[in-house]
């Protein structure tokens, strides 16, 4: 039971950490904010601007669709193969990924937070920063049932994707710093909550993970 408690426990509290936050950025920006804000006023204009749209078009909303899709086609070649076990492992991990990429659509109504300039949309959380968050997320589940091996190297990829994501919406100057740290929060509450309902946390010792 210890083993499920932390995860849960871990869970409200970077969900809590978010609603806090939300809360606190909706009126006008200060202190990290505001620094950063000034700091790179007009930078998405010229070539740094035209770097971070690069990374933005790639880090965004089309991992997860890309992530989905290939966890479907996974889930139906392992059915056609007889991997019944780890199919319903994978579909665990592809509704996970839905409801941690789900975060912002939901949330961003709710805080109603303004971009730092005129862009469509609402700022907190940023979607873009989810979107990587929830794939490198969904990614590291996955690896933890059926490819152990692998675990440490797709969190270093997931967070470095995630850092960069971040970086470019801020040098876009279409987010804040605390839309994409609010990000990481609720796709870490979240993805560990939905792990835990989902059965996917903590990972099983034996069966499927041991046997991949």
């Amino acid at each position: 039971m210890r083993a499920v408690r932390t995860p849960v426990a871990a869970g409200v509290a970077l969900l809590a950490a978010f609603v806090v936050l939300g809360v606190l950025v909706r009126g006008e920006p200060y202190g990290p904010d505001a620094l950063i804000g000034q700091a790179l006023h007009d930078e998405w204009r010229g070539p740094a601007g035209f770097l971070a749209g690069v990374v933005s078009a790639v880090l965004g909303p089309v991992l997860p669709i890309v992530a989905a899709v290939v966890l479907v086609v996974a889930v139906l070649r392992l059915r056609h193969r007889g991997r019944a076990d780890a199919a319903r492992v994978v579909t665990r991990v592809l509704v996970l990924l839905l409801a941690c990429r789900a975060t912002s659509w939901v949330a961003k109504p709710l805080f109603a937070r303004e971009r730092p300039r005129v862009y469509p949309d609402f700022a907190y959380p940023s979607g873009h920063v989810v979107s990587v968050a929830c794939t490198g997320f969904a990614i590291v589940v996955l690896c933890l049932w059926l490819a152990p091996r692998l675990v440490s190297r797709a969190v270093r990829i997931a967070v470095l994707a995630t850092l960069l994501c971040a970086a470019s919406r801020i040098v876009l100057d279409v987010h804040w710093l605390t839309d994409t740290i609010g990000a990481v929060l609720a796709v870490c509450g979240v993805g560990l909550l939905s792990g835990v309902a989902l059965r996917l946390l903590p990972p099983a010792r034996r069966g499927v993970a041991s046997s991949a």
